[in-house]
């Protein structure tokens, strides 16, 4: 076989053209199963040669360097542990075949850069790549990877045919390397500001990852809970004006004539004494014997108690639900408006701007 012959020719050529990037990005133990002996790998990967060496047993089978997406698929291949003999690696009819990399997640920056945010480099900029493998694996970083180990791998989204953790974790994977407070800042606001996910799932990264006790996260998080309340507030607005509700008197506080206060709501109808209230609560961290997040759920649950004891209903809404069915939720509102009729009086209460 001519060793500059393309990959289509000889003991390849059941491959085909090489169209996808997972088929020019392939590992020893694939190409031997190709029938690629040792001898022709070497002579291939000569000064030169069409083929280069990528990672420890992972090729690039084309000459120049490789493109942002092949070197995501280098790092998989290199990080995940060998399929099966006779898996295809070839497209199959007229779907195209997403590789499998059982074991391996991409993480960090590189997750997020293909999740689409912004404020991250191009895959083909990236210095390193980031992978996720199982803690009792028994796998060292080698050239642009670095592999991170983990107890539980987590179970991947799929992007373009590659296995990501989920935004919370690449999140929280990528902050841990940075220590540049505005970098940090930028992706968690990013994060909650486009709808990748929500802040208490940031939030409960961050503080499995004990990296919320480092400056620029901690400083970040507080922008973080900002941009998740207000995005909250937004919605919630929406939501009154696009399904038709009465309009509320908005951020108030409720206390008794002469008395205690009774607490802070995001949307008030007092001829009806219904409120609304948002949950954008995020775990900071631990206190002694109860979690800050379990504080805080005791605090507003003994609130809603005693405001409901004084014939005040309270809606309670939370950020994903307003995101992911506003629609029902205006129409809990409203169910809740029109049964007002139906309740005894509510008690007197004095209603403050907050």
């Amino acid at each position: 076989m001519t060793h500059n012959a393309p990959l289509s020719s000889g003991s390849l050529g059941h491959l085909g053209p090489l169209a996808e990037p997972h088929q020019r990005v392939l590992t020893t133990a694939q190409l031997r199963a190709h029938g690629v002996t040792a001898a022709e790998l070497s002579a291939r990967c000569r000064p030169g040669g069409p083929w280069s060496q990528l990672l420890p047993h992972v090729y690039l089978l084309h000459p120049g360097p490789p493109t942002g997406e092949e070197r995501l698929h280098g790092a998989l291949r290199y990080a995940a542990r060998e399929p099966a003999p006779g898996v295809p690696v070839q497209p199959t009819g007229r779907h195209a075949y997403r590789p499998p990399y059982p074991g391996a997640v991409l993480t960090g920056l590189a997750a997020l850069a293909l999740y689409g945010f912004t404020g991250t480099p191009a895959p083909a900029d990236l210095e390193r790549v980031d992978v996720l493998v199982p803690r009792q694996r028994r796998l060292r970083s080698a050239g642009y990877v670095r592999v991170l180990r983990t107890a539980d791998l987590p179970t991947p989204a799929t992007v373009t045919g590659l296995p990501l953790a989920p935004v919370p974790r690449a999140l929280a994977d990528a902050v841990a390397e940075l220590r540049d407070g505005a970098a940090v800042r930028r992706l968690l606001t990013e994060a909650v500001r486009d709808g990748h996910c929500e802040p208490a799932a940031v939030v409960r990264e961050l503080t499995e990852a004990k990296l919320l006790g480092l400056p620029q996260v901690r400083d970040a998080v507080g922008s973080l809970v900002a941009e998740g309340r207000a995005i909250a507030e937004n919605r919630l607005y929406r939501m009154v004006s696009e399904h038709g509700l009465p309009d509320p008197l908005w951020n108030v506080e409720l206390r008794l004539p002469g008395g205690p206060r009774l607490g802070a709501l995001d949307a008030y109808w007092p001829d009806q004494a219904v409120a609304v209230e948002l949950d954008t609560r995020a775990r900071h961290g631990h206190a002694e014997g109860e979690s800050d997040e379990e504080s805080q759920w005791s605090r507003h649950a003994r609130k809603r108690e005693h405001l409901e004891r004084l014939g005040i209903t309270v809606v309670h809404l939370t950020p994903r639900k307003l995101r992911d069915a506003m629609e029902q939720q205006a129409a809990v509102v409203r169910t809740a408006l029109m049964a007002a009729d139906d309740r005894e009086p509510a008690a007197y209460v004095v209603v403050l701007p907050r």
